[in-house]
């Protein structure tokens, strides 16, 4: 065996001099030296450590309102729908300004009179807006009027005038339109109908009905959906089932024929306004079901959390921890989910009022106005009388993009 040094022998360690010492120990500080300290005075941030930019504190702060309100904004066509719908529910509400005539307004004159173009220049001068006269001749052949401009007729639209008086919601008094006809001439934009009424002011008029019996029936769907829905998913147990078996019942019934026998039941001596209170309600009975299993599915998974077991602890009482911490919890989806049921109410009385079930005359609204187009050699004829069509397919088609948009930002941390 080899006999030279080991890693241990005295030969391998390192010889360290004196002055070597003597240098380290003057590198220490004293004894009797106090060591520096660096105090600050400022005040003390205990979120110094994780100090957040402006632009991460606006998303990392902020509520989830905002954050839905800031994910809905980068849905431009959501967006542009849900202006649509503010402009035209703006204008329902007060149609008697922008419509130039009543929605009983008869022109007996002008019967299924076509619509008139809005013209600018006449023989190369400007004028303005202004439309044709109608010249009326009888056809004997047909057994109809045959309308035709008369270019002798220049007709001046006027803005901001004093039209025929109106009832303002029916409760104030008023002449004042955004447009009329000229002194002794007529304005009809989108034609006329079987008596004479002009379709756009109708159209306006219809607005109103057709478009808040969908906000109505919402309604009625949402106080049923949430109160039942929630005690289901709250409570479980035998109301649970009891609940489930009447909502799978009601789903399983035709919606189409169960509104007929509904709507049929109303007696014909009621006035259009209980009718329309009774299509609403018929609609908000039909569509509850869908909300009300959607509240059980959120709150049988939210009544576990500890916060509700908190509030039962605190003596807090169901109606208090539904309505109050549940309900809360997914607005954004209940508000996501009536943009697009909403549609489906418009849909249903525009349906049941085109068969003749649902709103009568005198009460105006699209789908009143389309059970007179039911003839098809009318239509052929006659093809503006289908114009009520157009409004009701852009509005459920907003109402379409907004729910889209809603959904999206309803999880505005996915």
């Amino acid at each position: 065996m080899s006999t030279g040094s080991s890693p241990m022998s005295p030969a391998s360690v390192p010889q360290v001099s004196g002055a070597q010492i003597s240098g380290s120990k003057s590198a220490l500080p004293a004894a009797d030296q106090p060591l520096t300290h660096y105090v600050s005075s400022a005040p003390f941030d205990p979120f110094s450590a994780g100090k957040l930019s402006a632009a991460q504190e606006q998303i990392y702060m902020a509520s989830q309102w905002k954050l839905m309100w800031m994910k809905f904004k980068r849905h431009k066509l959501a967006v542009a729908s849900a202006v649509f719908l503010v402009v035209i529910y703006t204008i329902a509400m007060v149609c008697e300004l922008f419509a130039p005539y009543g929605s009983q307004t008869r022109n007996t004159d002008f019967i299924r009179a076509p619509p008139q173009a809005v013209h600018l220049f006449h023989d190369g001068r400007f004028i303005g807006p202004f439309v044709y006269g109608h010249s009326v001749q009888l056809n004997m052949e047909n057994l109809r009027r045959d309308y035709s401009p008369d270019m002798g007729k220049v007709q001046p639209i006027r803005f901001f005038c004093e039209g025929e008086p109106y009832l303002f919601w029916g409760l104030v008094e008023g002449r004042r339109k955004l447009f009329c006809p000229a002194v002794g001439g007529q304005v009809f934009l989108l034609g006329t109908d079987r008596l004479g009424r002009d379709m756009f002011s109708r159209i306006l008029y219809g607005a109103r009905v057709s478009l808040t019996i969908g906000v109505l029936g919402i309604s009625v769907s949402f106080i049923l959906g949430i109160i039942i829905g929630g005690l289901a998913g709250y409570y479980g147990g035998l109301f649970d089932l009891v609940t489930q078996r009447i909502i799978e019942v009601i789903q399983s019934l035709p919606h189409i024929p169960l509104w007929l026998a509904l709507a049929s039941m109303m007696p014909p001596s009621w006035s259009p306004l209980l009718v329309y209170f009774g299509i609403t309600v018929i609609l908000g009975l039909m569509d509850w079901t869908g909300l009300a299993r959607a509240v059980r599915s959120k709150l049988l998974a939210l009544r576990e959390e500890d916060y509700v077991l908190a509030a039962q602890l605190m003596g807090a009482r169901t109606p208090r921890i539904v309505g109050r911490h549940l309900v809360p919890g997914f607005m954004s989806h209940l508000i996501a989910k009536a943009t697009v049921a909403i549609p489906g109410m418009i849909l249903g009385e525009t349906a049941l009022s085109f068969l003749g079930l649902g709103l009568r005359a005198p009460i105006v609204s699209w789908g009143v106005m389309l059970n007179e187009a039911q003839n098809i050699n009318v239509v052929a004829l006659y093809p503006w009388l289908m114009l009520p069509v157009v409004p009701v397919v852009f509005v459920i088609l907003a109402f379409n993009f907004v729910g889209d948009g809603l959904r999206d930002a309803a999880d505005p941390y996915r």
